[in-house]
């Protein structure tokens, strides 16, 4: 007994929905980490611990890059390019030697002893030189008021000078003030200026031109970027690695041209792309949870799942060195937005864009691309329209083209800065301009596959089920045709409905058109048939309790068709829920009349359900009702339609007919207005016309104006004149 209860509480620990979940996330990462890296263990075939294996000899003629030579003489170049300077503010420097200037007027004009004079003048001046800094101080307290005004002017136009050359650091650090100072005097300044203006400027001058790194630093790149690789070509024949060879960069790079795989993946690497593959995932999972909360479902995570290995698949089993662009990545987006949503396929295509770009070791440039590209694609396939199938391949074009557009931006804004092959561009233009016609075909061809597959409704599946040349449909119209119109009468308020609150209005309508096709099995027994073939109601010659049960039966014997005709399980939800739990009023009242309220119990007159879990079920829920109770009347005025409509909303409401559908009070609000709205055009007055106009114009003497009939009508009134005539001698030689 311990062993069986054991056994029982593995199995529901295994068969629980929390351990399916996260067995089908730990499969789904490993899938797809086990893919990723099943590219890297070709390595070990060929080289083994940074050794040559075997020769391996080029089956084809091909050019590879030195880069590590290359790299190098990028560095050397860099290291040649000299700083770009840019000019500081330099009027402070201006402003230091009129405060110089007017420091050495002030202490000329003390009064007070030389001595002193020269103390202050001294400190003033930094002159590593003592003759000079002596014959200086010395012009500066005895030559003339004017000598010295000359000897400032001339220092103010030789500073102009200066400062207009610029001094830089390295200038002002190699001490070569005085060269600068010389090579900038202005003309007819005597010795003895020259020492006084090289003292006074030697004071104040600093540099004024100082090191520009971000300009410095693309001037580098600049140069960097002007360097021609270094390129060996290796001919068909020509051995590239020997057996026992160290394999280095070149030879790595040299055997990926040639096809080879040469990544070398240990185990801290392969855990690193199941880490990242599980953050990604959860990513995704977390986005769906919180935003798409709908979609969680396995059947839509399983082709989520599918979808996202196959695409990985197909982008490891691609050779090495062949363009990426080539992976139908607009497919993917394509069938998972019509199977989903496009935001869904947005966000999905992102985060496996990450994961190959770091897998599979693909560029920035294709990253950029196709994040974009899936942008458009997911605009585009929320505008199409799915009752034509051909609008998915214009939704290809649109991509194509779109995807042309952002790759070739791309590569003329990167030849601004480096060299970029015309081949190379013209090669992966070509194969994205194909690559969006190319998977709109995907998805178009492999569609119906999917569906089948995973048993989801796509609106074109639904588009398809719409067609009233469908067998179920046909059989409906012969051999049920009043409940067939009333399909359609509770199709158009259902559609109009759904699309007013923000539902699905496509797979409303489809819904509504099935959705009582169970009474296709006793279709004389529904009142709606009866009148059309002019039979006596069945129903008065059973007791209440059979009608309730052939009544009732209805929706069980629509899943029973369903399932024969292979209708959608969403369809199904239609024929199950359109009546939910509610209560057969009709049959019940009758069978209180005859047996009793204290022998009736309302449980044995209601429907099997389930309630409507679906807005767009809840939404036929009431439309089937109504329309039924608004077609009994007789010329219904609009008041009678509203109260009608809130009637039964309000039944429905106090039945908890509605109470696991997602309706909101707002929704129902809106959907009452609707139905108001459409029925009042359905049950418009119309005018009753005479059986012969003709007749009562003649009888009436009335003659019709000339500027309401054009000339045919007025020809076809006079034969319709004629005939009546002859028809009324007829009728009296017959009598």
């Amino acid at each position: 007994m311990n062993n069986r209860g054991f056994l029982i509480n593995i199995k529901e620990f295994f068969t629980s929905a929390q351990t399916l979940k996260v067995l089908a996330f730990l499969t789904f990462t490993l899938i797809i980490t086990a893919i990723i890296s099943s590219q890297n263990f070709f390595f070990q075939s060929i080289i083994e611990n940074g050794i040559s294996k075997k020769d391996i000899i080029a089956q084809k003629t091909f050019t590879v890059v030195d880069v590590k030579r290359t790299e190098q003489h990028k560095k050397e170049v860099a290291q040649k390019v000299d700083y770009v300077l840019t000019p500081a503010e330099d009027d402070f420097i201006k402003t230091n030697l009129e405060t110089l200037e007017n420091s050495i007027l002030q202490i000329r004009k003390k009064d007070a002893q030389e001595s002193v004079k020269r103390e202050e003048l001294s400190l003033l001046f930094d002159i590593s030189n003592k003759e000079r800094k002596d014959f200086v101080i010395y012009f500066l307290l005895k030559s003339e008021d004017s000598d010295l005004h000359e000897a400032f002017d001339k220092a103010n136009l030789t500073l102009a000078n200066i400062l207009r050359t610029g001094i830089t650091e390295k200038d002002y650090e190699k001490n070569n003030i005085d060269k600068i100072i010389t090579d900038n005097l202005i003309s007819n300044v005597s010795k003895r200026q020259v020492s006084v203006i090289k003292g006074l400027l030697d004071q104040v001058i600093v540099p004024n031109l100082v090191v520009d790194e971000f300009a410095t630093e693309i001037a580098k790149k600049n140069a960097e970027n002007s360097v021609k690789p270094y390129e060996i070509t290796i001919h068909k024949g020509d051995k590239i690695v020997f057996e026992g060879e160290p394999v280095t960069r070149l030879k790595r790079d040299a055997l990926r041209q040639a096809g080879y795989n040469v990544y070398e993946l240990n185990w801290q690497g392969l855990l690193a792309i199941y880490v990242l593959v599980s953050i990604c995932t959860l990513i995704f999972l977390s986005y769906m949870k919180f935003f798409e909360k709908q979609f969680l479902e396995p059947r839509y995570m399983t082709i989520s799942a599918v979808l996202s290995i196959l695409l990985s698949a197909i982008a490891v089993v691609l050779p090495t060195g062949f363009s990426p662009y080539v992976l139908p990545i607009p497919a993917y987006v394509l069938i998972l937005a019509i199977f989903t949503a496009p935001r869904v396929a947005f966000v999905a295509m992102t985060i496996l864009l990450t994961v190959l770009t770091i897998g599979v070791q693909y560029d920035a440039h294709f990253l950029i691309t196709f994040i974009l590209l899936s942008l458009v694609s997911m605009v585009t396939i929320s505008r199409i329209r799915y009752s034509r199938r051909f609008d998915l391949i214009k939704a290809g074009c649109i991509i194509s083209i779109s995807g042309l557009i952002i790759l070739f931006s791309i590569y003329m804004l990167e030849k601004c800065l480096i060299d970029v092959s015309n081949l190379l561009i013209m090669k992966n233009s070509g194969f994205i301009l194909l690559n969006g016609i190319i998977s709109s075909m995907i998805a178009l061809g492999t569609l119906p596959l999917f569906e089948s597959t995973f048993q989801i409704i796509t609106p074109y599946g639904l588009a398809e089920l719409a067609d009233h040349n469908q067998p179920l449909l046909k059989r409906l119209q012969i051999e049920a045709p009043g409940t067939y119109h009333h399909s359609l009468m509770v199709s158009n308020l259902c559609e109009a409905a759904a699309e007013a609150i923000g539902a699905n209005p496509i797979l409303a309508r489809v819904g509504a058109f099935y959705h009582d096709i169970g009474k296709l099995k006793r279709p004389l027994f529904f009142v709606e048939n009866q009148s059309y073939f002019g039979i006596e109601n069945p129903h008065t010659k059973l007791n209440p309790r059979l009608s309730k049960m052939v009544i009732t039966a209805h929706p069980k014997d629509g899943v029973e068709l369903a399932k024969e005709y292979h209708l959608p399980s969403i369809i199904t939800n239609f024929i199950l829920q359109h009546h939910g739990e509610g209560l057969a009023k009709y049959f019940y009242n009758q069978a209180v009349q005859e047996e009793g309220i204290e022998n009736v119990k309302e449980e044995q007159f209601r429907y099997t359900g389930p309630k409507p879990n679906m807005k767009e079920t809840a939404i036929l829920m009431i439309a089937d009702a109504v329309e039924s109770a608004v077609r009994s009347l007789k010329n219904p005025t609009p008041e009678e339609i509203d109260n009608i409509i809130d009637k039964i909303i309000v039944e429905r409401l106090n039945d908890a007919q509605l109470a696991d559908s997602p309706l909101t009070l707002h929704d129902i609000k809106v959907i009452a207005s609707t139905f108001s709205r459409i029925l009042r055009g359905m049950q418009h007055n119309r005018i009753k016309y005479q059986e012969n106009i003709v007749e009562e114009f003649s009888k009436n003497k009335i003659k019709m104006p000339a500027k309401l009939l054009d000339e045919d009508l007025e020809n076809k009134i006079a034969q319709l004149e004629e005939h009546h005539t002859d028809e009324g001698k007829n009728n009296t030689d017959g009598n």
